[in-house]
């Protein structure tokens, strides 16, 4: 099975190599490498080359944003299976994809999750909080959970059964994503009980409150959008859980 992993980037020299040697360092022999940078300007350009080892595809030019570029990056995918690694992100170690592949060929599976850890840029050894992709229901969308989105493949199919991501959110365009492919419950899916992937905070989604209250907006349209019915009140309901994600890592 191939996996296609997409990394978008901008402005993020000081932290890509690590992504970059990440998927490098993965054990699956299929895995094809797809960098989207959005015309940075700090020599992001300059570390991806020298890192590009194992990279299939570089483009770089400017976006209308995170999801437009993620879009740029699912039009060049042909692997079986997609995930996503943010340029300041890392898989958990070297045989997460190896897994992923083995779980989803012989489950036969359209979406496979697992967990994410937020680690501090100081301090990367040191988790802070670990995001517990287990919670997640179709059922609970209205609720805004979602799976930790680095931590989520699918089958290149889904997207072109329920199409790419909407350019005209700002943050929550993953969770509309996975409310607009699990509503209604059709996916064979399963979560695995292991961090699969260490992120950094400071992310467009970890970035203050005016992010989160942005967020919550965007998730509230987002269901409804789709024909799920919530309300504010429903979706904050959530936070009481994630502050345990602080003390359960």
């Amino acid at each position: 099975m191939k996996i296609s992993t997409i990394t978008v980037a901008f402005n993020a020299a000081g932290t890509i190599a690590d992504t970059l040697k990440s998927v490098a360092a993965q054990t699956l022999s299929d895995v094809e490498h797809i960098v989207v940078d959005g015309a940075s300007t700090d020599g992001t350009l300059d570390v991806i080359c020298r890192h590009a080892g194992r990279v299939a595809r570089v483009i770089s030019e400017p976006d209308a944003g995170i999801y437009d570029a993620m879009n740029k990056g699912l039009r060049l995918a042909t692997g079986d299976v997609v995930g996503f690694l943010n340029a300041d992100d890392v898989y958990a170690d070297a045989g997460v994809l190896a897994r992923v592949s083995a779980i989803m060929d012989t489950e036969k599976l359209d979406a496979l999750f697992g967990d994410a850890e937020f680690v501090n840029s100081s301090r990367p050894d040191r988790p802070t909080r670990r995001y517990r992709s287990d919670r997640f229901r179709p059922e609970r969308i209205a609720w805004g959970w979602m799976p930790a989105h680095p931590a989520l493949f699918l089958r290149r199919e889904l997207y072109e059964r329920f199409g790419i991501f909407r350019t005209d959110y700002r943050i929550a365009g993953d969770f509309e994503l996975v409310a607009r492919m699990f509503h209604g419950d059709t996916l064979w899916y399963r979560h695995v009980p292991e961090v699969l992937v260490r992120m950094r905070t400071g992310g467009i989604s970890t970035g203050g409150w005016r992010n989160t209250l942005q967020l919550n907006r965007e998730v509230l349209r987002a269901c409804r959008e789709n024909g799920i019915p919530t309300n504010l009140p429903k979706i904050l309901s959530k936070y009481p859980a994630k502050l345990l994600e602080f003390l359960h890592r």
